[in-house]
């Protein structure tokens, strides 16, 4: 799933390849991709491409007065072509959801892979007015986004630090790899109760969100769209590395799996070296 950091460099490479061009062709092949209908996709044609921007791990595209807000879900993705086909995609076939051309040619396939399809796409006058965009909690890497911010949002929440850092409403824009990764980075275990960190280990889990997405932004800077999800691989630290060792102790990476995704833990870093249960409601063996 694409997260803040490749969100991130998504928006500046479209603004890169596209600022100042207008917008030729808005092409639908997913009809349930489009959450609406007023203003239609076909008033995008003929405005000019602005400056794109993020809002946690929605891409902000304006054209014209308007805005095309993209979702990629945990299997969309944005495909550039510098020369873009004449074929109009058809709707239905395939992982095609949207094509944008522009004047000078090119232009992006919004692609989304699996038989989950949660890609979604919104034509706005103000993305402020999408529910999911307006209840999204605070940027971690907006420099307000301190460590006290931090503890006040955690604070009170009986709830496992894993489901909190990837609640959109508590943080935007950190998902389940970085959150892997901070909290390894911090050193607490995916199912440590929010409210119960100590606040030398609240100042570690702040340092470690705020390092390790401003470091994978800066990494992601200036790779074309292809090259993002082998950066984002190849940084990982324990997310997706189970079975290899820890970067940190050499232990194993663990995982513990849910039915629609996993989650990647050292125990000697983050459990006080003892194993998580695998399975759905899992807590520390005793």
């Amino acid at each position: 799933m694409p997260e803040l950091p490749e969100v991130e460099a998504l928006a500046r490479f479209l603004t890169e390849k596209g600022q100042g061009r207008s917008v030729v062709r808005a092409e639908l092949a997913s009809l349930s991709a489009l959450k609406t209908f007023d203003p239609p996709l076909a008033a995008l044609v003929g405005e000019p491409m602005g400056v794109v921007t993020r809002r946690g791990k929605y891409i902000l595209m304006p054209v014209g007065s308007l805005t095309l807000v993209m979702h990629l879900a945990r299997g969309g993705w944005i495909q550039w072509r510098d020369a873009l086909t004449a074929l109009r995609p058809k709707p239905g076939k395939g992982p095609l959801a949207l094509r944008v051309g522009l004047d000078d040619g090119a232009g992006f396939d919004v692609t989304e892979q699996g038989t989950e399809k949660r890609l979604a796409l919104w034509v706005v006058h103000d993305a402020g007015d999408i529910d999911h965009v307006a209840t999204l909690g605070p940027d971690p890497l907006d420099p307000a986004f301190t460590a006290e911010v931090l503890a006040r949002l955690l604070d009170g929440r009986r709830a496992q630090l894993k489901g909190v850092l990837t609640d959109q409403t508590v943080i935007a824009g950190i998902g389940n790899a970085y959150s892997d990764e901070a909290l390894h980075l911090a050193r607490l275990s995916p199912f440590r109760m929010a409210a119960t960190l100590e606040p030398d280990e609240v100042a570690r889990l702040h340092e470690a969100i705020v390092v390790l997405l401003g470091d994978a932004v800066t990494r992601s800077l200036g790779l074309p769209a292809a090259g993002l999800k082998s950066e984002k691989r190849s940084g990982m630290r324990v997310h997706g590395r189970t079975g290899e060792r820890c970067p940190e102790c050499g232990d194993v990476v663990r995982e513990v799996s849910f039915s629609s995704k996993s989650l990647q833990y050292c125990a000697t870093c983050q459990t006080g070296g003892k194993p998580l249960a695998d399975r759905r409601l899992s807590r520390l063996l005793k």
